[in-house]
């Protein structure tokens, strides 16, 4: 088994876990690389030595030189591993030494069994739907998929129009601080912070959530992924956010989108016996409650 590491060169309070990684790594004889500037902050910074690393720049570095990738961090680390592995279809199992970690599930104390599970093939593998962002008038640099979500929002204090349709048919027209359109793994990420609903991985759904609207009346829509979204926003500013999962750019003047279902999955390991509803109920800490 080949596996490329990626981690944030910014990250830190996780020696300990990470050095049981690679010693757990050496002693099954595992052949593994990590992303060349996480490895240069181990080296440097964490002063961690490596016997049989090698080192990929690139997401064209891991074609044929990886079989699973391992994140390490955050749902955020996480995120930017996916536009490594992008449409390659190298699974992604994410380590969890951030915070709160959907994506990244696996918490430190567990790296052992569960890296154990992993060489002796016990999990599951699980396709994450992706919406896919196409600029009409401009071009987005890099990987137009995200994982979790795309949204549109204002640049400066003044609340901006979002017309939206689906399949050419007028939904609305959204005055707000902007748009959030979610895929069923971004629904516990930005979508639910602002009251959007929690649906499971393999759901064939959009959420489109708008960010405080004027209108008290407009709530989030959950709608059929197979779905085209347009979108034309307008405001006197004429300068607003796009962002895809955690890559943001400033985009000037008039603005028309188009989103739908990507025409690939991101796979993702789950170790045996965990479930996405386990996850729900340690991470939100339902039932945390001394009447229970």
């Amino acid at each position: 088994m080949k596996i490329a590491i990626y981690g944030r060169p910014s990250s830190s309070g996780f020696k300990k876990n990470i050095t049981t990684l690679f010693e757990l790594l050496e002693k099954h004889g595992v052949e593994y690389f990590i992303h060349q500037p996480f490895h240069e902050f181990l080296m440097k910074k964490e002063k961690l030595s490596f016997q049989n690393a090698g080192v990929f720049k690139t997401h064209d570095d891991i074609i044929g030189n990886a079989d699973i990738m391992f994140s390490i961090g955050g749902d955020g680390t996480f995120l930017e591993a996916v536009s490594i592995v992008q449409d390659y279809g190298i699974p992604i199992v994410g380590i969890n030494t951030g915070r709160l970690g959907f994506l990244a599930d696996i918490s430190p104390e567990h790296i052992e069994d569960s890296l154990s599970a992993i060489l002796n093939s016990q999990y599951k593998v699980e396709h994450r739907s992706l919406v896919e962002l196409d600029l009409i008038n401009t071009s987005w640099e890099g990987f137009a998929c995200a994982l979790n979500e795309v949204s549109i929002q204002k640049r400066y204090s003044t609340m901006i129009t979002i017309h939206t349709y689906l399949d050419d048919h007028y939904l609305n027209s959204y005055w707000a601080d902007g748009l959030i359109v979610s895929t069923p793994t971004g629904s516990t990420a930005y979508s639910m912070s602002v009251g959007g609903p929690i649906m499971t991985p393999d759901s064939n759904n959009f959420i489109i959530s708008p960010m405080a609207p004027h209108n008290l009346t407009v709530r989030p829509v959950i709608v059929p992924d197979h779905n085209l979204i347009r979108i034309e926003v307008e405001s006197r500013d004429d300068s607003f956010l796009l962002t895809l999962d955690s890559r943001t750019e400033i985009i000037e003047g008039e603005i028309q989108l188009r989103l739908k279902r990507a025409d690939f999955t991101i796979k993702t390991l789950r170790i045996k016996d965990a479930t996405f509803y386990n996850t729900l109920r340690n991470k939100l800490m339902w039932g945390v409650d001394k009447r229970n």
